[in-house]
């Protein structure tokens, strides 16, 4: 099936913007609101019936639909809002467990909320936040393996790390990473906020001790649609953040009621895989790196600036510098998003690692490359008038 233009009308997106940001906040196929609507008239048919019965028996069928394409046992998978979420619960779950001294480990790109959340635990507990500095630009895979390693300590307690990063679009070598944390017996968390959909995820084949990820943006689930899967070595341990009135301390009943929500994301998720699975998984995921790579080539040879990552390490996302001296200032980005947006409707995230001027454009099923030539000339006219 031909991607790009011919496909674009399964989403709301406005026709007067060029979208090339799907990685903050994903957008959500007309097929799969469908469904959630289909939900959303089922629960208010009757919310009494519907919370009481059928969310009860519709919760494990998101779940196997999710373990299904994760592969992992959807008895270790719950559902929640979203990555954050889940790795609030990790986190402040195992909090009581942290002595002062101990040290919590991430690295530099790790995603803010992630990070805020480590700080939060630390500052209760008397922990400390380490950070192994990963550059941007970055050469080789193996830079974040080291960073990490130089980082270890007898202290180490704990460490979170990014499956594809927010803030430079870069696939980290999880694969690799885990092991060396498994051996070492220090639980690990991977953030796949950005990995469900966008690249390949085998849970069982990671064997990481916790996995939180986001199902509403390349999963084309609706919001608020997030998984946690934890092993089963923690689940006696790991408590929803929320604890509401629903008896039973086994893992699944810790999350299936935290509150009254509106659970039709979580029921429609099957859809976003399905509709996924409607344009090709594989043809969708060559369409968007294939838009990527062209795009960064001709972008930043035309800028006269350098990659971000070498080409094995992105997949549907890249950050790419400007040739903007540094470091910039933290208004610098916001600025230039809003520049983009309000001149010339192109919806695109601007980010400044280590502050430097970068630009991060994502592609997906509905992208195609004159897009990335808008924004080209967007960028060229406003890097001329700075």
């Amino acid at each position: 099936m031909p991607l790009g233009k011919a496909v674009r009308h399964h989403w709301l997106l406005e026709d007067d913007v060029v979208f090339l940001n799907h990685g903050s906040f994903g957008a959500c196929p007309k097929p799969v609101l469908d469904v959630q609507s289909h939900w959303r008239h089922r629960l208010e048919l009757d919310p009494v019936r519907f919370m009481t019965r059928e969310l009860p028996a519709q919760l494990p069928v998101a779940r196997q639909a999710l373990s299904s394409f994760l592969n992992c046992d959807p008895d270790d998978l719950v559902l929640v809002q979203n990555a954050t979420t889940g790795a609030n619960a990790v986190l402040r779950s195992l909090a009581a467990q942290f002595k002062p001294g101990d040290e919590l480990l991430t690295t530099s790109q790790a995603y803010t909320a992630t990070h805020q959340t480590l700080d939060y635990v630390a500052n209760l507990t008397g922990a400390v936040v380490v950070q192994a500095y990963v550059p941007f630009p970055i050469d080789d895979p193996q830079q974040v393996v080291d960073a990490l390693v130089s980082k270890i300590t007898p202290r180490t307690k704990f460490c979170a790390v990014d499956h594809v990063t927010s803030l430079t679009g870069v696939v980290f070598p999880v694969e690799n990473i885990i092991p060396i944390f498994k051996e070492r017996n220090i639980p690990i968390m991977i953030d796949g906020a950005h990995a469900p959909g966008h690249v390949h995820v085998d849970i069982t084949a990671l064997d990481a001790d916790f996995y939180a990820g986001n199902c509403h943006k390349w999963l084309y689930a609706p919001k608020g649609s997030g998984i946690l899967w934890v092993s089963k070595k923690y689940q006696d341990q790991i408590h929803a953040t929320v604890i509401s009135c629903e008896p039973g301390s086994d893992f699944q009943t810790k999350f299936s009621w935290t509150g009254s929500v509106d659970p039709s994301g979580w029921f429609s998720i099957a859809a976003g895989i399905d509709f996924m699975k409607s344009l090709g998984v594989e043809a969708i995921r060559k369409h968007a790196n294939d838009l990527i790579l062209g795009a960064r080539q001709k972008i930043t040879s035309a800028l006269g600036t350098s990659y971000g990552a070498p080409p094995e390490m992105l997949a549907n996302l890249c950050t790419i510098l400007l040739p903007v001296e540094g470091p910039v200032s933290p208004k610098y980005s916001p600025i230039l998003h809003d520049r983009l947006y309000d001149e010339y409707n192109i919806q695109v995230p601007a980010m400044a690692p280590d502050g430097k001027a970068c630009i991060r454009f994502s592609a997906n099923a509905y992208n195609e490359a004159s897009e990335y030539d808008t924004l080209l000339a967007a960028l060229q006219e406003i890097l001329q008038n700075k």
